[in-house]
């Protein structure tokens, strides 16, 4: 009827790599939690039951041949249309109760809603230590770099805007994905919402498949990597600022040297000191470019942001 608002439509996405001790019981709870959604099963190069389970339990399940997580998030965005993505993963740790509060926080117009594990059981259900200390490293870090104050930065468990799912551009390929969609909300200014829930760790018999030191290699470099793209200026500004200021230093005692003596004895200190100064001003020169790159990006990501909003409407409200 003219005037009656239209149900958002949702669409719960769940990556998966071997999963069938858990599966079954993560699609029943999901179903129950958002009786209009549909849920979606990506297995990812499974060789045991995964597929055949989700399948029975009423799943629409579809294959992502590229191994990673990564591969897998950026296969889902690019193939499902939706109001709202809820995204967890196929283990059982997170409550599919909390789904619902999720989604109506996207509805309120949130970007991205952050299912925060740390600030209840993580710490208490996570067996691995390694993991705990890697979050708070990880945390402690972006929210550094960024000014934010984001409690979980690597949850696996979040909901989307139709806008953020089709402007958001997956690079990684591996569990460092979550890093970097956090990092690419604070650097584009996208709305975020954190909210609580209980975390609990892997039933009996499920195993998972992170590799505490490999994949904190990579979270890390995803990391590096950027802080060198979003924040070129401290990154390469400072690393100028720190060679240029020990260039100055070592010319300063040669010029100390030359006062008392009147003869530059340190030719080497005197050339390797100048090349040091060179090169800061070098660095601090590219910094300001990249600097200005990177607001040009952030301005194409708004309008593109604002194109796919359109689209979406457009789209929408034909169809309606």
């Amino acid at each position: 009827m003219p005037g009656e608002q239209r149900k958002p439509s949702i669409a719960v996405l769940l990556p998966c790599y071997n999963e069938e001790v858990t599966i079954g019981k993560v699609v029943r709870d999901f179903r129950a939690a958002l009786p209009d959604a549909t849920v979606y099963v990506y297995d990812n190069n499974s060789t045991d039951r995964t597929a055949e389970i989700a399948t029975a339990e009423g799943a629409v399940v579809r294959r992502e041949p590229r191994q990673g997580k990564g591969n897998v998030i950026r296969a889902m965005f690019e193939d499902i249309d939706a109001d709202v993505y809820v995204m967890a993963d196929g283990d059982d740790t997170y409550p599919a109760d909390a789904a619902p509060a999720m989604v109506n926080k996207v509805v309120e117009g949130y970007d991205m809603v952050i299912g925060d594990r740390l600030s209840s059981t993580y710490f208490q259900e996570n067996k691995r230590p390694f993991h705990n200390f890697g979050n708070r490293l990880v945390r402690g870090s972006i929210n550094g770099l960024f000014g934010a104050h984001v409690t979980d930065i690597m949850t696996g468990y979040r909901a989307f805007s139709f806008t953020f799912a089709k402007t958001y551009p997956v690079l990684s390929r591996g569990f460092e994905v979550e890093t970097e969609m956090t990092i690419h909300s604070l650097n584009n200014n996208l709305k975020l919402y954190e909210m609580p829930i209980q975390y609990r760790d892997r039933p009996a018999g499920s195993v998972s498949k992170l590799d505490t030191v490999g994949d904190g290699i990579k979270v890390l470099s995803t990391i590096f990597r950027m802080i060198r793209e979003y924040k070129p200026l401290p990154f390469f500004g400072g690393s100028g600022v720190i060679i240029g200021l020990l260039g100055f230093l070592l010319t300063g005692s040669v010029l100390v040297d030359f006062w008392h003596t009147g003869m530059v004895s340190r030719f080497p200190t005197l050339i390797g000191s100048v090349m040091m100064i060179v090169a800061g001003l070098l660095l601090i020169s590219t910094g300001i470019i990249l600097d200005n790159m990177a607001k040009n990006d952030r301005k194409r990501f708004v309008i593109d942001a604002n194109n796919a909003a359109f689209l979406r409407r457009h789209v929408m409200g034909e169809s309606d």
